[in-house]
């Protein structure tokens, strides 16, 4: 790890990030756009995809700052038109439909579990991986009963109750297989 001495205030102390922190980031990044495209359409206009895995994945091999830095470098990425999102979308517009709660929410979710990983107890990651899902769930529920006019009944209906058991299988492997590939790494 590589610190210099920022200029303006000589007690305080910037972490850089290293080469292959920085390509571990960016290819998180490229793995969440992969990710993005194993999708499944479901009749509300959300779709079932596998980067919710990849968000949690990054937060738990990346640790917290540089996994939500990754996701957001992806929403970043999306947003500025790349063809990112699930479907091969991009754009704004891709950001302020149905979908973009979930994709707000993503750098918070990978930043929760990153931060459960990281105080390296069992019980701490799941709440994070659990905690980071919850917000999945909430930010996109509100999102799309706000863009629909659904009322909340409706949002769960759609954003939250066809994705359980889904999510349930993801957190579980991202739980158990995370911590191995954040130690392979070496991160």
């Amino acid at each position: 790890m590589k610190y210099n001495i920022c200029m303006k205030n000589p007690k305080r102390v910037r972490k850089k990030l290293s080469l292959r922190e920085l390509c571990a980031a960016g290819l998180f990044t490229a793995v969440l756009a992969v990710t993005a495209q194993i999708s499944i359409p479901l009749p509300y206009g959300v779709p079932l995809t596998l980067q919710t895995f990849a968000v949690l994945l990054a937060g738990i091999v990346l640790g917290a700052g540089k996994g939500a830095l990754s996701v957001l470098a992806y929403v970043l990425l999306g947003a500025a038109g790349a063809p990112a999102f699930a479907g091969l979308r991009g754009g704004f517009g891709a950001v302020a439909g149905f979908t973009g709660g979930f994709i707000l929410s993503f750098p918070p979710m990978a930043y929760a579990a990153g931060l459960g990983a990281g105080q390296n107890k069992g019980a701490w990651l799941w709440a994070g991986l659990l905690a980071g899902t919850a917000f999945n769930f909430l930010c996109g529920a509100l999102y799309f009963a706000f863009l629909t006019g659904a009322g909340l009944q409706g949002a769960f209906a759609a954003c939250v109750l066809p994705f359980l058991p889904t999510s349930a299988i993801q957190v579980a492997i991202a739980g158990t297989t995370g911590g191995r590939l954040r130690r392979a790494l070496r991160f």
